[in-house]
């Protein structure tokens, strides 16, 4: 279970490197038998590790081990929640299980997040199967049915787990805020419980990450500027200054200005309206700072197409996207993008 805000996609949902970090300390009480045993409590260090997480900081690393926790004191009849072992996830589904008693079984995703791993096949039958099998799950309890988070689902076959381990798959909510209603409800899910949603606070909740990504990359192109000019003794700092001042319009154009009004800018193109956005803001601050025609061409060519870049990194976070839709996204974009900015650095620098 779980929902860390961050969907799927490229920047925030974890994954990198495929070591195993030690089970969490945080919110570790003690174990029963080999079973480590977790509260709702979140400490400052998961506090920290969240935020962290939410600029990018460490990903790849932020991992539970994978295996059978126990939250409360469950028994043989206890439910079972599955999630996956990045640990943001994680957290998002324990503190939201105060006063339960159930047994929570984390799958080996590589530290990414449930939607994510689902789309990637580490959250899947295969690994699914690897659980029950590994974790001594059987030894613990009497009934055989887990409960999946309803974003895992394009990664598991319900049928495929029965016929091979005889546990029945059953889907809960979208969001882990969710899952002591749908319990307490038999396991029933609400049409608000399956409804994912993708409002104004869920789509900035990730524009630290997707800022953080970039961020050195911008501070690198602001240094090579600088060094360009100086070196050819053309340095003047009104002109280097609204240059930088344009480049960082068109990274915040693609991370938070895309995002903000997604719904309301003309295109079913994640690309095209990062392009279109960047393209007003590159007309708009060439006309404030005067830029004369050479350097406007050379900024018309390169700014949109950064900010058509940003906003095609962001497709895979929303809930508007599949895989295959972003893949032909990045098919039909990637390119053009690139020798736009090529082409428009070339005649900024001529």
């Amino acid at each position: 279970m779980g929902n860390e805000t961050k969907q799927c996609g490229t920047s925030c949902c974890g994954g990198g490197k495929t070591r195993v970090v030690p089970p969490i300390r945080p919110g570790l009480k003690k174990t029963a038998g080999a079973v480590p045993v977790v509260d709702a409590r979140m400490t400052l260090s998961d506090r920290w590790g969240g935020w962290k997480m939410r600029l990018g900081i460490g990903r790849s690393r932020y991992r539970v081990e994978p295996g059978l926790h126990a939250f409360g004191t469950p028994d043989s009849r206890s439910p079972v929640l599955v999630t996956a072992n990045y640990k943001l996830t994680f957290d998002s589904l324990r503190k939201e299980l105060s006063g339960l008693d159930v047994w929570i079984l984390v799958l080996d995703t590589h530290g990414i997040n449930v939607w994510c791993a689902a789309g990637k096949g580490t959250f899947g039958t295969a690994e699914l199967v690897r659980g029950i099998e590994s974790s001594g799950l059987r030894g613990r309890i009497t009934h055989h049915t887990l409960i999946l988070p309803q974003l895992g689902a394009p990664g598991v076959a319900g049928h495929e787990v029965k016929k091979l381990t005889g546990f029945q798959v059953v889907y809960g909510p979208v969001r882990a805020r969710d899952i002591s209603r749908f319990l307490a409800d038999g396991m029933k899910a609400t049409p608000e419980m399956r409804r994912v949603s993708f409002g104004l606070k869920d789509r900035l909740a990730l524009v630290p990450a997707e800022l953080g990504g970039i961020a050195k990359y911008v501070f690198l192109f602001l240094a090579v500027s600088v060094a360009w000019h100086l070196a050819r003794g053309t340095f003047a700092f009104r002109t280097v200054a609204s240059l930088n001042v344009m480049l960082i319009g068109a990274v915040l154009t693609g991370t938070l200005f895309v995002p903000a009004l997604l719904p309301w800018i003309p295109f079913r193109s994640f690309a095209l309206k990062g392009w279109l956005l960047g393209a007003v803001w590159t007309v708009a601050a060439g006309m404030i700072y005067g830029v004369g025609a050479a350097n406007f061409a050379g900024i018309l060519l390169l700014l949109p197409a950064i900010s058509a870049f940003l906003a095609l990194n962001f497709t895979g976070a929303t809930a508007f996207t599949s895989q295959t839709g972003v893949n032909k996204e990045i098919r039909l974009f990637a390119r053009p993008i690139a020798v736009s900015a090529i082409l428009g650095i070339v005649l900024m620098v001529l």
